[in-house]
């Protein structure tokens, strides 16, 4: 059996249905070929979470992915899916194969976990269903830990509204010799879609109009933004590494509390529809599937001995919003929990690569939001949790950790800080660096600045600042971390330009940006 759920440790509803689709593979899938209403795979092929002997596969049958009901267009029934794996894009030396059924309960979407794969090489894959095959995608493995490895590039993206304007932005990313996509959060958005944020050239039914808050709905939401063409080529070419944030669920909502005056009960049950959909949509592994309203997402990647990557989750476990300037001073509140937090620990101390970093959502650098004499904080972030973020430098500093850096999204904006022992003291050291990407669509063409780049760079250790939209991508090696803002002119129309805005290195052992001219 070439599908796996290795690691898999629940036994609720979801997971018996996830396991009695893998149970009927090469054994009970028999009879005639399923017949589509129209061509299947139009939500697209991705591969993700990569390893050293293997990866995640993901496609989900959608002959009408528009379907009101969320469902794609498919019976409620499952249907069987072969799927295959080569070390050419001809399919001339295939190594892996198998078939899966695919569930309604899911969706009809499939997680294939390949195993027994050669490290640090590419692959190719494909999926067939009936008489219908798939596009082709490419994706590939990583270095075991420790084995040299001189360079890896990757490209930090975040925030796609799709109604906000169009995906050129990974139009260009293709072109970049990626081995891996992180993505920071944000990969839908809940709010309902009309006239009044709608600028792309089309129309949508009224179904598109509500906040997502059921399952049908997440689903749909998923299956609009996944229409994508340029997102499909994205995820086609290049593994990803997924993490969410807040509007996978509902803006702002910390740990089992909305902002919206939502039960607690009720809340739970969106947030358990939300995680399901999310699974249901994104190449993870199985140690991710959703429990009810809980869902595993921190996890570990190494590059051989050049990086390793800590992807966390500073929304499922946080504390609520702080009352007051007492309470966000508290020194037990966490953005973490407890849990997460100890796990992170433990992995920085047997940490032994150049390079560390940590795959995050909101800004940690601290950012005082009043130019003024007086301070003002953004609780959403890490500065609603100072002490969470002093115990992180704490465990740095224990643990020897020499070149951390973290990479972040949220906030729609291109921003880059060195990250301080004391963030109040502009002469205390610099222990590392942060790298936030802008979104990839949210809030509209942007600009090269506006009304928040005053704020923002009144901090001195802030050393970037640009409201565009793009990307950042990053070149690692173990001497040094090249990162490139890039940024276009616009996406509420297509095919728009791509640019750097500005470069900054980091070199090993010298914690800092450096600009690169």
């Amino acid at each position: 059996m070439h599908t796996n759920i290795r690691g898999h440790t629940h036994s609720n509803e979801l997971s018996s249905f996830i396991e009695r689709g893998l149970m009927a593979e090469d054994k009970t899938i028999t009879g005639k070929a399923h017949k589509f209403s129209d061509y299947p795979f139009k939500l697209g092929i991705a591969s993700g979470d990569p390893h050293p002997d293997g990866f995640v596969l993901w496609t989900r049958l959608a002959p009408d992915p528009l379907a009101e009901d969320g469902l794609g267009g498919m019976p409620n029934q499952r249907v069987p899916v072969q799927w295959e794996v080569a070390e050419d894009e001809h399919f001339i030396k295939t190594v892996k194969h198998g078939t899966v059924s695919a569930l309604p309960e899911l969706a009809h979407s499939i997680h294939i976990e390949v195993f027994g794969l050669k490290p640090a090489r590419y692959y190719w894959y494909r999926f067939k269903s009936g008489r219908e095959i798939s596009p082709t995608g490419r994706t590939k493995t990583v270095p075991f830990p420790h084995t040299n490895l001189d360079k890896m590039s990757f490209a930090l993206a975040s925030c796609q509204a799709w109604y906000h304007g169009y995906f050129t932005a990974y139009q260009h990313m293709a072109k970049d010799d990626l081995d891996v996509v992180f993505f920071l959060g944000d990969y839908i958005y809940e709010y309902p879609i009309n006239e009044k944020n709608l600028n792309r050239n089309v129309k949508l039914s009224s179904a598109h109009n509500a906040k997502t808050t059921s399952l049908s709905q997440y689903r749909l939401r998923y299956s609009l933004f996944k229409t994508d063409p340029d997102l499909q080529t994205i995820h086609a070419l290049t593994p990803w590494i997924v993490t969410m944030d807040d509007h996978e669920v509902e803006n702002n909502y910390a740990g089992s509390h909305s902002q919206y005056n939502t039960s607690p009960a009720d809340f739970l049950r969106q947030r358990a529809a939300a995680y399901q959909a999310f699974y249901e949509h994104i190449p993870i592994r199985s140690t991710a599937i959703p429990n009810g309203p809980d869902m595993v997402l921190y996890r570990r990647f190494c590059y051989g001995n050049l990086a390793e990557f800590h992807v966390l989750d500073t929304r499922q476990y946080r504390n609520n919003y702080p009352a007051n300037e007492t309470e966000r001073l508290n020194p037990f509140r966490t953005i973490l929990g407890s849990a997460q937090e100890q796990w992170l620990y433990r992995g920085l101390s047997k940490s032994s690569t150049v390079w560390n970093m940590l795959v995050q959502q909101v800004v940690l650098a601290q950012i005082d939001r009043d130019p003024g004499p007086k301070v003002e904080y953004s609780f959403d972030q890490w500065d609603g949790f100072p002490a969470c973020r002093d115990r992180l430098f704490s465990a740095y500093k224990a643990y020897g950790i020499i070149n951390p850096v973290v990479l972040t999204g949220d906030i729609h904006r291109h921003a880059a800080a060195d990250l301080k022992a004391d963030f109040n003291d502009i002469h205390s050291k610099t222990i590392g660096t942060e790298l936030i990407t802008t979104s990839i669509a949210s809030d509209g063409d942007g600009a090269k600045t506006d009304s928040l780049a005053h704020i923002w760079l009144a901090n001195p250790h802030v050393k970037l600042y640009n409201a565009q939209r793009g990307y950042v991508r990053c070149t690692m090696t173990p001497k040094q971390l090249q990162t490139d803002f890039q940024v276009l002119p616009f996406i509420t129309q297509p095919n728009a330009p791509i640019s750097t805005f500005a470069s900054f290195v980091i070199e090993a052992g010298c914690p800092g940006l450096q600009k690169n001219n």
